[in-house]
């Protein structure tokens, strides 16, 4: 890991980076380490790190947990990232590509394909996992989803204008050039992954301006997802431990006095499982009637649990996502 533990440290610092290898299960095991050369499945790793350390600072159950993880001799095994995104009829994202398209353009270089699509009808939104080519079962999925605007009446389509219009491109000419090159199936140096990886890990962020107030209650008041979008933008929404029995973890975790989901969601299949603590609450800017900025609590992230089944006969890992699960997770930050 010190190749990987080394780009970490460009944005965690070395010890918060070394903290973060040590504490999650490997994810790219067999990967040759040249100390001069980084691979996608290294730069995706390294970038794990750093969005797992994000939110966990962001979300302090979901450190109690890991440190209890941790203290116990254990790791957490990073099982996927969620985020959120928009996507308006007329495109106008500012500066970032529409929808999962901000995103797309990262991830494949990496190595990601989507391997589903999940529609959400109820949250009029579509969901894409991104699975990694190389490390399927071991590198996190991300699960991208996108919100429809098109699919919401004429006022809250103009709010999201005046609030997602103003969005910059956090990508520059270097993070861009190492994403070509391995697009092109190349490996980079070192130095030029340690440049590119700032920009990169920035973009799971929030890159518009600060909402008005009357923007983002209009949002709310037809979509709780539009609203997140508006204060934490597309920054992970939550991370997912793989544990072996999620309803023996959901109970022991309700027995320590945290707000986690009273119910665990069962995918169609039932193979797959999942609960969550419920979403930190955090305190975002606004603006509001008259010009001045008001500070209000509204919900952030959240750490979240997932069981997955191996087929009998293969024994491969199930890695698909549930339309049902996920409505019912997205939940969790509905109220603050």
């Amino acid at each position: 890991m010190s190749a990987v533990s080394s780009l970490a440290s460009v944005v965690l610092g070395a010890a918060k980076s070394a903290q973060m290898a040590a504490q999650l299960a490997p994810m790219t095991e067999g990967q040759s380490n040249s100390p001069d050369h980084i691979t996608r499945a290294q730069f995706a790793t390294a970038l794990n790190l750093i969005l797992f350390a994000d939110l966990v600072a962001r979300v302090p159950e979901g450190a109690e947990y890991v440190g209890d993880v941790v203290a116990g001799g254990g790791r957490i095994t990073f099982d996927h990232g969620a985020l959120r995104t928009i996507r308006m009829p007329s495109g106008d994202t500012g500066a970032l590509p529409a929808g999962e398209g901000a995103f797309r353009r990262i991830l494949e270089p990496l190595g990601y394909r989507v391997a589903a699509t999940y529609p959400l009808p109820r949250l009029r939104m579509t969901g894409h996992a991104f699975c990694h080519l190389d490390y399927p079962e071991t590198l996190p999925q991300f699960f991208v989803s996108e919100l429809h605007v098109d699919q919401f009446d004429a006022p809250f389509a103009a709010a999201c204008a005046r609030i997602f219009g103003t969005s910059r491109d956090p990508l520059n000419t270097v993070a861009r050039a190492v994403l070509d090159q391995f697009a092109a199936g190349e490996a980079v140096s070192l130095a030029e992954a340690q440049a590119a990886i700032p920009a990169i890990a920035a973009a799971f962020g929030c890159h518009h301006a600060t909402p008005a107030l009357a923007d983002y209650t209009l949002l709310k008041s037809s979509s709780a997802e539009a609203a997140w979008i508006a204060t934490e933008g597309n920054a992970f929404n939550h991370v997912t431990d793989r544990v072996g029995d999620v309803t023996a973890v959901a109970e022991a975790q309700r027995a320590l006095g945290r707000a986690i989901k009273d119910r665990v969601e069962v995918s169609a299949s039932g193979h797959v499982r999942q609960t969550a603590f419920r979403a930190a609450t955090v305190t975002r800017a606004f603006v509001a009637a008259h010009g001045e900025t008001v500070q209000l609590p509204v919900p952030g992230s959240f750490f979240e649990f997932i069981t997955r089944d191996r087929d009998a006969e293969t024994g491969a890992l199930d890695l698909s996502f549930d339309s049902g699960n996920a409505t019912g997770i997205f939940a969790m930050t509905r109220t603050a």
